[in-house]
């Protein structure tokens, strides 16, 4: 039996109780009894206008429930009619659903229908037997899928287009528009539609194994929405290849699926989850699909971007484009209140300058201008070999943090070593300690992120103050390290013991300030027992118990490394002291 790897309590009821969570979230939604049919809750509004049904296979969520909509100006679905995952709904139901929206009031009843056998058939016969009981009914088949450049005689597949016809039909309805005038219209828009789609990953249907294999690194092109094969498979390449290679598939002339596209027309653009993307994924994906249509000439008047017809888990995303003259525009951004349709904006998105805010300047600004001291050589030498230790430490911290964090403390300390060493092949060191650490602040901030880059940053701005070109004796650099390390303290939460990177600052800052003491020719060796403690302090946290920072909601039996964040503050320590032993 297969391991179940889905979060639903039965395999048989999955679907009704995954509508009954649809409706339940929803005032504006209810069940037709006994019957999988979502509909709409005020069905007097119906009285005298044309009625919109679709509907399908289940797993395709928020498709098609939660396009039904409610109140005036609903815009969408008054029902949608649901089968089994990946399974037509039954003619029964669609019937059932035919003859509420009729018994409403609704002058007629239109059916918006995937091209699929199953579904063609049986919507097809509730058609028939609701024809033979007196009910105007017509049918819409949406095939836009733009796959396959030779079309066979099953036609093109249904995809996500489908929820544009929903929109745009909805509208119409909803105004008043016959049945004649409805039906016109969308075919008219299917053919300046088309979509398709790619894959990283297949997906499986409650208690079955997975709809196709897909090797880790490989893409399908094409496929359908329940796992048919696509027309080619190929090694997963960069989102904007990704992208451009699908908009051009979709346009090529020579395909009898070709989606005609001349420069100059507005276009919308529907970037839908196939249900196991990211969201960073699909805004990368989402801006991929901007740009590429805007080299081509083409005005991208509205981007939907999420989840509106998925194919439950599978890792991937279709495009849909539609040709928009200003009237579907209009109907497109009639309001509704249907749960799954985003709140669009009605702007158009090219043209528009997205980058309005200047960056600040005046008082505060960044001033890169400075010139350099007797300490320069000195400092420069000793940031060099901080930062040579740091990326030679990637891969030790990425694996201590592993076992408590996201195995990325490495990364981000050799992103804040490789920013400081490009830094200082185009800048001077400035002889004053200050304003070094001041641009070392800025440079973690911008380019460490994280909390590490905060605390670095905080450490390095509350320490600037305290050592000048004038002031830079052994009392302000304890005085700077001290202040530092309260800044820490303070913004960050943490204190000694609690497994942090202050367990091995502190007992070396506190060994710093005996340098006060050192008498002449002993600063050195008053460095080293600082270094020796911040070793011994990076040791201790191996034994400590996390009460601060990601670790502390891991259990403690699984944390037994030191700290990563501790590891560090002692290879940055140990760095500064082999450089100075090796200088004058």
């Amino acid at each position: 039996m297969e391991p179940q790897r889905k979060l639903i309590n039965s395999v048989d009821n999955c679907v009704d109780e995954a509508l009954c969570g649809l409706v339940r979230s929803s005032a504006d939604l209810c069940m037709l009894q006994g019957h999988r049919v979502v509909i709409r809750s005020d069905l007097e509004h119906l009285r005298g206008k044309v009625a919109l049904l679709s509907g399908g296979g289940s797993g395709h969520e928020p498709a098609h429930g939660g396009y039904v909509g409610a109140g005036g100006g609903a815009g969408l679905l008054s029902a949608a009619v649901a089968g089994g995952v990946f399974a037509s709904p039954p003619p029964a139901s669609i019937l059932a659903a035919i003859m509420t929206l009729h018994q409403a009031g609704s002058s007629a009843v239109l059916l918006i229908v995937k091209n699929y056998t199953g579904d063609r058939l049986n919507f097809g016969l509730a058609a028939e037997q609701a024809r033979n009981r007196g009910v105007v009914v017509d049918m819409v088949i949406v095939a836009e899928d733009c796959a396959f450049d030779t079309i066979s005689k099953a036609g093109r597949r249904g995809l996500c287009g489908t929820i544009f016809i929903h929109k745009l039909a909805g509208a119409m309805a909803d105004r008043g528009c016959s049945l004649d005038q409805i039906v016109v219209k969308m075919t008219q828009v299917l053919k300046a539609m088309g979509t398709l789609g790619v894959s990283l990953s297949p997906c499986s249907v409650p208690g079955c194994r997975p709809t196709f294999e897909l090797p880790p690194g490989e893409m399908e092109l094409g496929l359908g929405i329940h796992g048919e094969p696509g027309i080619k498979r190929s090694t997963v390449t960069s989102a904007d290849e990704v992208v451009r290679m699908m908009i051009a598939h979709m346009t090529n002339p020579d395909s009898q699926a070709c989606l005609p596209l001349n420069p100059g027309d507005s276009v919308v653009v529907c970037v839908n989850n196939l249900g196991g993307l990211s969201c960073l994924e699909m805004a990368v994906v989402t801006r991929a699909a901007v740009m590429c249509l805007e080299s081509r000439g083409l005005m991208v008047v509205r981007v939907m971007s999420g989840s509106f017809m998925t194919s439950l888990e599978m890792a991937g995303m279709s495009l849909t484009l539609m040709v928009a003259d200003e009237h579907i525009l209009e109907l497109f951004d009639v309001k509704t209140i249907a749960p799954a349709w985003p709140n669009l904006s009605r702007v158009c998105v090219s043209g528009r300058d997205y980058i309005t805010v200047p960056p600040p300047t005046g008082p505060g600004a960044k001033d890169d201008t400075h010139c350099e001291g007797p300490l320069s050589t000195v400092m420069r030498k000793s940031l060099e070999h901080v930062c040579f230790t740091l990326l030679n430490k990637q891969e030790e911290l990425n694996s201590l943090d592993r076992a408590a964090g996201d195995g990325d403390c490495g990364n981000t300390h050799a992103q804040a070593a490789t920013a400081i060493q490009e830094w200082l092949q185009s800048h001077v060191v400035p002889g004053c300690p200050g304003k070094l650490l001041s641009v070392l602040a800025g440079l973690v901030q911008e380019k460490m992120g994280g909390s590490s880059g905060a605390l670095y940053s905080l450490f390095l701005t509350a320490a600037a103050s305290h050592v000048t070109e004038g002031q830079s004796n052994a009392a302000a650099w304890t005085a700077a390290l001290h202040a530092g390390t309260e800044a820490m303290r303070r913004y960050g939460g943490a204190d000694p013991g609690d497994r942090t990177m202050l367990d091995a600052l502190c007992p070396a800052v506190d060994e710093f300030m005996k340098l006060n003491l050192a008498p002449p020719g002993g600063k050195l060796v008053a460095l080293q027992a600082a270094v020796q403690k911040a070793a011994a302090g990076a040791e201790s946290t191996r034994y400590l118990t996390a009460r601060a920072g990601r670790a502390s909601y891991i259990p403690a039996e699984r944390v037994t490394l030191p700290d990563p964040g501790a590891v560090a503050v002692a290879a940055i320590f140990g760095a500064v002291l082999e450089s100075l032993q090796g200088q004058d």
